[in-house]
């Protein structure tokens, strides 16, 4: 059985690499879906637009389902205080999401454009609205979340649902928002053909360009607010709680970690590389290094963010060494260990037959083929 510190060290990598996940793989299926009113100019197209990612949409939904799994089985803790602090959010996250599997299944059951233009904002709805709350939960980790804990560890909160939206947590929308909407511009652009094909593309420049001016900003205002810095823990190879640390704010510590181990500056570094990419490759025609340019973007942006903020995981502001770490948040360590083989046999799995349905349906989705199998997609 591996140390307890390295697993919950483990965890907090693997938990990463979900986001990550979701963010590549679900990530185009919400850009695609954010695009929908947007780049589609008629019926034909917007069926081009939702067939590009027909076969794999509800498939890629793992990666967010596990995510969630994964947080309620190693950090319990967090689950239950995000989950019951965050619950408006979080319920506005879950109807918005409603609208996907049946604007998939219902918009082209009937030929009425009402009932079909209807669907298209349902769909695009149900994917800009989680990509935006997902980044403004994201700045309000970075701002602190309004809970405290008592001597029982009873979590309290004491925030409001319209207190998340405040500037600073909403810029960090615009970075999500904008992240996973350049996913869904390079996919289109690697996926389909002709105006629509040029359409994508020209998306894709201005959304790289939006991406790096608002993630620029959002890391220059992080420099100037108070970030949070442990004093003194107990052990962090044993069971310990929360309450058992100090913990402090301060002007820049949200830096801490890359001032610390400047290799780290490389990071943030690899999403102007990832936008660089889609700016040099997308009009050029090569559409699959654009997807990887923004794949490599997503990558850099979340362990932009995780790097900050580790070890924090969910900080108070109300109660500062009530803040949730990797280290104190945990499951015990024969749960860490057992997950962590879980992980080892079906995440590669999971990759396995992702990547063959990739292989299997790669191509073009044409006009003509719409039309041609007109009863039987999407």
């Amino acid at each position: 059985m591996l140390d307890y510190a390295i697993l919950k060290l483990i965890w907090w990598l693997l938990v990463g690499v979900l986001l990550i996940g979701f963010a590549i793989m679900d990530g185009h299926d919400m850009g695609v879906g954010t695009l929908l009113p947007v780049l589609g100019k008629d019926d034909v197209e917007r069926r081009v637009m939702i067939n590009t990612v027909a076969p794999h949409w509800d498939g890629n939904q793992v990666w967010f389902i596990t995510a969630g799994g994964a947080v309620f089985a190693a950090w319990p803790f967090v689950y239950a205080t995000a989950f019951s602090g965050l619950y408006w959010a979080l319920l506005l996250v879950l109807f918005a999401l409603f609208f996907r599997p049946v604007g998939f299944e219902y918009r082209s059951k009937l030929t009425d454009p009402a009932w079909r233009k209807a669907w298209d904002w349902g769909l695009f709805a149900g994917s800009a609205v989680p990509a935006l709350v997902f980044g403004v939960a994201f700045g309000n980790l970075f701002l602190g979340v309004p809970f405290r804990l008592d001597d029982s560890m009873r979590s309290f909160y004491s925030g409001s649902f319209w207190a998340l939206l405040n500037p600073f947590a909403l810029l960090f929308g615009v970075v999500s928002l904008s992240l996973l909407t350049l996913q869904g511009a390079t996919f289109l652009a690697h996926r389909t053909e002709g105006d629509l094909q040029a359409r994508a593309k020209k998306t894709a420049s201005i959304v790289a360009v939006v991406l790096l001016a608002a993630f620029s900003l959002a890391g220059l205002w992080v420099a100037f607010i108070d970030g949070y810095v442990i004093r003194s823990i107990g052990d962090v190879g044993a069971s310990i709680n929360p309450l058992m640390k100090e913990v402090e704010r301060a002007p820049g510590a949200w830096f801490a970690n890359y001032a610390n181990h400047p290799i780290l500056w490389l990071i943030p570094a690899l999403a102007y590389v990832g936008g660089l990419i889609v700016l040099l490759t997308v009009r050029a025609g090569k559409t699959l290094l654009a997807f990887i340019g923004s794949s490599l973007a997503c990558v850099s942006v979340i362990l932009t963010a995780g790097v900050a903020l580790f070890p924090f995981v969910l900080p108070s502001s109300e109660m500062p060494k009530a803040s949730l770490t990797a280290w104190d948040a945990t499951s015990s360590h024969f749960t860490l260990n057992v997950m962590l083989y879980v992980a080892l046999i079906f995440t590669p799995i999971v990759v396995a037959y992702t990547g063959w349905a990739y292989r299997v349906m790669a191509g073009k989705v044409t006009r003509d083929f719409i039309v041609e199998n007109d009863k039987a997609l999407y």
